[in-house]
């Protein structure tokens, strides 16, 4: 029989047999939003949708009565359901469709332009707390995006217009790509660098995750402290160059360090020595590489934004750089006079 693999709540990945499953289940270990994967899935599940025997009662009665339906944005999915348009190429934007009612969450200043109609709040943390732990909750919340260096607030963009849907759009801050989530399709929840996230359906959970590794916090490229987007709406995420999605099935995947932007629950994240000495300090390739083993998607960035900034200082002559001038000789002469 083949073997079981499940997350825990820490995110780390388990190895059971189905009956020790069993047994994990019946002490809440495992449940019913656990994400488990054995041989022959083609990506991690809810433990209910593959094993739902695992949470009926003992006396084999009928399940839970369900709930009423629940209305998106309300009691319905916890998220609120916003459609959304991606518009450029190496700039781009992304415009979030809202109805009346709907709300998207950014961080602050990171709104472009709304149509009238639109409101926005600045408030403390993404609202996602309100209805789980009270001030208490979002208290946590903010301490946590304190933490990564983010602003405790965030602005909620809620369309307040009496009837018709209004947009509102929010641009990436460096050049790269949006790359749009739904949350749902990765098992409700999203590891990502800590600067990536841009905007989110009112109900998604942006907190942060930290890296239990020591080496791969200190030298894989990430920090200690990456973002963890869950809920089961739309969010959205910016990073770098060109984007690379790729879905890997218990391989070995070896990353430059900085260029990992996302990847899911079942992911091992950690680093590796860039080959021998001689290739660790002459291959132009830094002292390690990030290794990404599991099952999941990952997503990557051909230009992180380190990178980015390393050159353009590199050439910038007023913060020590050097000028290389626009191909001609003449470039330096031209400077003398117009004062750069």
């Amino acid at each position: 029989m083949n073997p079981w693999f499940y997350v825990d709540s820490e995110g780390q990945r388990h190895q059971v047999t189905e009956e020790q499953l069993q047994s994990l289940a019946s002490s809440g270990a495992v449940r019913p939003d656990t994400l488990v994967w054995t041989e022959g899935q083609a990506q991690w599940s809810r433990a209910e949708q593959v094993l739902p025997g695992l949470f009926r009662g003992a006396s084999g009665g009928p399940p839970p009565i369900p709930g009423p339906p629940r209305m998106s944005g309300s009691s319905g999915m916890r998220a609120h359901d916003v459609d959304y348009e991606i518009h450029g190429n190496e700039m781009q934007i992304v415009e979030v469709e809202l109805d009346p009612g709907e709300t998207v969450i950014a961080e602050a200043g990171g709104m472009n332009y709304m149509d009238d109609g639109i409101v926005f709040e600045t408030k403390m943390g993404d609202g996602s707390a309100a209805t789980s732990g009270g001030l208490m909750g979002i208290l946590k919340t903010v301490g946590k995006r304190m933490l990564t260096g983010e602003s405790i607030f965030m602005t909620h963009f809620t369309n307040r217009a009496h009837a018709g849907k209004k947009r509102v759009a929010f641009a990436a801050p460096y050049p790269g790509k949006i790359i749009p989530l739904k949350l749902t399709d990765y098992g409700g929840e999203i590891l990502c660098e800590k600067d990536a996230f841009l905007c989110a359906a009112f109900g998604t959970s942006v907190g942060i995750a930290f890296q239990k590794r020591f080496g791969a916090g200190l030298f894989g490229g990430e920090g200690f402290i990456l973002q963890r987007l869950k809920g089961d709406g739309m969010a959205f995420i910016h990073a770098g160059g060109t984007i690379i999605k790729k879905e890997m099935r218990g391989e070995t995947l070896r990353v430059d360090t900085g260029c990992l932007v996302a990847f899911t629950q079942g992911i091992s994240y950690d680093i590796e020595r860039a080959g021998n000495l001689k290739s660790m300090f002459f291959g132009g390739e830094g002292l390690f590489l990030t290794t990404l083993t599991g099952h999941g998607t990952v997503w990557l960035q051909s230009l992180p934004f380190s990178r980015l900034a390393d050159r353009i200082l590199a050439n910038a002559p007023s913060a020590g750089g050097k000028a290389t001038g626009e191909g001609s000789v003449l470039g330096g002469i031209g400077r003398m006079f117009d004062g750069d």
